[in-house]
């Protein structure tokens, strides 16, 4: 099984308040484990501009506006930009499918301050992270429900929205969904 690219969708009464109502784009995913950036839940504190300023970075005129979220619970102060496929960092870029990237460097900051860049990002701080058969696990224990991630859903800036209509791609009614898992 690879979830590489795809969504998890946390399930009510997971155990975890961290991931509460959370969206989580895995980036990578194999027998070694998993890594994904929680696209939902933005950081209040936090913008671009003093992010930017906070690391030397020139805004010019052009530059795009980026979101900054709370990308997981692990390396707070690490930085990872979720992108559209449309952008290459130097060599830095892992390439999750042909509609998505994600760059850890900071020459993608430079470009979205200078108005270069993917034509659609959004900026966490920190992420998930997973040992080996361990998010195997979470799903099986009924942690998570995976879809297909879309573009528009996890670049939405409606975050507000984003777990409802992550459920809603599958088909459920959030107002159906039990803490409690069965057995047949």
């Amino acid at each position: 099984m690879n979830l590489s690219g795809k969504l998890l969708i946390a399930m009510p009464g997971m155990g975890d308040s961290r991931f509460d109502h959370s969206v989580v784009f895995l980036c990578a995913h194999s027998e070694d484990g998993a890594m994904g950036l929680i696209v939902n839940k933005p950081a209040r504190d936090l913008s671009f501009e003093k992010l930017a300023d906070q690391l030397g970075i020139a805004r010019t005129g052009r530059a795009r506006e980026i979101r900054v979220h709370f990308g997981g619970p692990v390396e707070h102060s690490r930085g990872f930009v979720l992108h559209s496929g449309d952008y290459a960092g130097s060599g830095s870029t892992l390439k999750v499918d042909e509609r998505f990237g994600m760059t850890a460097t900071v020459d993608i900051l430079e470009a979205i301050a200078a108005g270069r860049g993917p034509q659609a990002s959004l900026l966490a701080l920190g992420y998930a992270g997973w040992g080996p058969g361990q998010l195997e696990d979470e799903i099986l224990k009924n942690g998570w429900l995976t879809c297909d991630a879309a573009p528009d859903l996890v670049f939405s800036d409606r975050n507000d929205e984003k777990w409802t209509r992550a459920l809603g791609t599958l088909g459920v009614d959030p107002l159906t969904l039990s803490s409690a898992a069965g057995r047949a």
